[in-house]
């Protein structure tokens, strides 16, 4: 298949566009403390139909059109950059993850998701869905991604957010990951099962699951969720098996980059062939897999061509896909985003006293972890792509992660400064990071 000049042409002036203002935005926010990932939403949505579109439509859709060469080259770098965000984001997780303070981790993680899945269960079944379905019309589905939404943590944002903060290397910070990583994990099986259960509707429908048939939501969700902790649990055995994959790999970085990548792609295909979210391939690559004799110069250079090209496209094209114009509902928004909130909030708060940590500190952890960031974006995204959610719902969704990611990053920097948290505690301490009264 060949692409024309005036296609190549409209693929790179796209391209050079939005990482642009992507690249502009996200450092004009990171410049005040604020997550890019932000920013270079913003930089996509000022270029879609929210402004430019409004005052320039014919010019909007003809350098960002829907269809044609130029939608799938741009989808296609989005895509990789998906894949290489999850991929960065299970590496990080591997890193992050902790077994110290087992109890104050375990009681706020299972907390901080059966409160919001509770709450979504109800809120699901009282919800008229009409306005909110998808294509897919998948009720199902709709319900576990809304589950979903409201319960994620963002462990990228909440990450950056302590660093700036020189927070990191405290117990706080500690808990805060390690509870992010074991919800990630739930959540990413939740996702991987809502993605699956639409998958053979499609009509370009591919993969196992469309060829076992499965003719009832209950097949779909059974045969999903077992092929999704079925998957992990090879990807984890296979990654132990290190004596042949010595020979395999070289210390150049080059090369290390490259089967990483590889391995990346590759699991991801595979997910595809058994009808499952090909992010799911690439998160289990990062999170389970560790190459022998491979440094973090291998991992930095992943970081950055990905961080400088890929993921920043890849949220630029987010931003692109919002109408806050014809997509978008206030008051639904506003109370969508207080509900998340509320559940996620109630949900670590209640986690983290029965474990013991003073109330003050309990509530930093709550806001902290109520930050929905790149995973919840990630979430709608793959939602709206497979015709889960309306455009209605996606851009709820989109804005709540941002409201969310917002409010920790601002909560705790004030928290920081009257004292309320202590950069300087280290793992031997017996309580969580606890307030300073």
């Amino acid at each position: 298949m060949s692409i024309t000049d005036g296609d190549l042409f409209g693929i790179l002036a796209a391209l050079a566009i939005l990482l642009g203002s992507a690249n502009l935005f996200a450092r004009m926010f990171k410049r005040f403390r604020h997550p890019p990932v932000i920013g270079e939403i913003l930089g996509g949505l000022l270029l879609g139909p929210t402004l430019f579109g409004m005052f320039a439509p014919e010019a909007q859709a003809w350098l960002f059109p829907r269809t044609g060469a130029v939608a799938s080259g741009l989808g296609l770098v989005g895509q990789i950059g998906m894949l290489l965000l999850m991929f960065l984001a299970g590496a990080e997780m591997r890193t992050v993850f902790s077994r110290h303070d087992g109890r104050m981790v375990g009681m706020i993680a299972v907390a901080g998701i059966v409160v919001p899945l509770a709450g979504g269960v109800l809120f699901t079944w009282s919800l008229d869905g009409s306005g909110l379905i998808g294509p897919a019309n998948d009720s199902t589905a709709l319900g576990l991604v809304l589950i979903s939404s409201l319960a994620v943590t963002s462990i990228p944002v909440i990450a950056r957010i302590m660093l700036d903060l020189g927070i990191m290397q405290t117990v706080f910070a500690r808990v805060v990951l390690s509870v992010a990583v074991l919800e990630d994990i739930v959540l990413n099986v939740l996702l991987a099962v809502a993605l699956g259960m639409v998958s053979h509707a499609k009509q370009d429908a591919f993969g196992l699951s469309t060829v076992l048939q499965l003719s009832s939501t209950t097949e779909s969700i059974a045969y999903h969720t077992l092929a999704s902790i079925g998957f992990l649990l090879l990807v984890y055995g296979v990654s132990k098996v290190r004596r042949p994959t010595r020979r395999l790999v070289s210390d150049r970085a080059a090369d290390q980059v490259a089967i990483r990548i590889v391995l990346t792609l590759g699991v991801a295909a595979s997910c595809v062939l058994l009808g499952l979210a090909p992010i799911f391939g690439a998160f289990a690559v990062g999170l389970l897999t560790d190459l022998p004799r491979t440094g973090s110069e291998s991992m930095t250079v992943i970081r950055s061509f990905a961080s400088g090209f890929f993921i920043p496209i890849y949220f630029a094209i987010v931003g692109l896909k919002l109408d806050l114009v014809h997509g978008f509902a206030l008051w639904f928004t506003i109370g969508f985003i207080l509900l998340a909130c509320a559940l996620k909030i109630v949900g670590v708060f209640v986690g983290a006293r029965l474990a013991g940590s003073p109330a003050q500190n309990a509530i930093n952890l709550a806001v902290a972890m109520n930050a929905r960031g790149g995973p919840g974006i990630v979430m709608a995204t793959l939602a709206f792509d497979a015709g889960i959610v309306s455009q209605q719902l996606f851009t709820t969704l989109i804005l709540t992660a941002i409201a969310t990611s917002l409010l920790a990053g601002s909560w705790l920097e004030r928290a920081l400064a009257r004292g309320q948290l202590m950069p300087k505690a280290t793992e031997s301490d017996p309580a969580l990071v606890s307030s300073a009264s």
